[in-house]
Order: C-alpha cells, then sequence, then structure tokens
C-alpha cells in the first residue's frame, strides 16, 4: 500500500481569478504567483459536457493560449471574445471564478468555478 502525505502549503493559497467589466480575466497577486505566471506564459480554456470551464496553465505560449499581459503588478489575459461568445454577462455581473486544482498527468489544469453577483453602479 502506498501513502502520500498531502502536504498544507498546497492549500494555504485561495487561488482566484476574476472578469473586469473590460472582459480581461485578471488574477490576484497570491494566484499569479501560485501559477508562476510571467510575460511568456499563455492560458488556454476547456470546456466538458456540463459547460465546466477549465483554465490551463502553459509555461510557453502559443496559437491557441491567450497571451498573459501584466500591468503594474497584476496579471491578466484578454478573454473579452471568450467571456463573450461564452455569453457571460461580466458588464453588470461580477464575475469571480475560484480555481480548483484538477488532477491531470501532462498539464496543470484548474476547474473554474463561478461566483457571481451583481455589480454596484
Amino acid at each position: 500500500m502506498d501513502i502520500e502525505i498531502i502536504s498544507a502549503k498546497k492549500f494555504a493559497v485561495k487561488l482566484k481569478a476574476t472578469i473586469h467589466i473590460t472582459g480581461k480575466l485578471g488574477f490576484t497577486e497570491a494566484t499569479a504567483n501560485e501559477l508562476k505566471l510571467t510575460l511568456k506564459s499563455g492560458i488556454k480554456f476547456a470546456k466538458d459536457t456540463n459547460d465546466t470551464l477549465y483554465l490551463i496553465n502553459c509555461p510557453n505560449c502559443d496559437d491557441d493560449a491567450f497571451q498573459v499581459v501584466k500591468a503594474g503588478m497584476y496579471y491578466s489575459i484578454n478573454t473579452k471574445p471568450l467571456f463573450d461568445s461564452l455569453g457571460y454577462d461580466y458588464k453588470s455581473e461580477n464575475i469571480m471564478f475560484d480555481l480548483v486544482r484538477d488532477k491531470h498527468d501532462v498539464y496543470e489544469i484548474y476547474k473554474l468555478i463561478k461566483r457571481s453577483k451583481p455589480r454596484k453602479n
């Protein structure tokens, strides 16, 4: 029988991302650090048959990935066309995602758990 020790350090940071009113997906500083985002990084998205959205962290950007950009201390990606096509109403709703690591042998994949609330005027 194999036993694996589960480190509390893996669960110390709550990974979050928020869709800005511009449609960009912004990452908290803690999330960007945990994902090791750089200006060479890329983010891909996948969707399963239940319409669950997944984020795939790519250390090197390719043509299928959204390019990571940085403004000040914050990293984001231009996801406006993606979220528009998925019907997300980020202009009237504050849409946030909790990122939950999904076990995968090749890719660093995170399940996006959506939370939303009306934006304040």
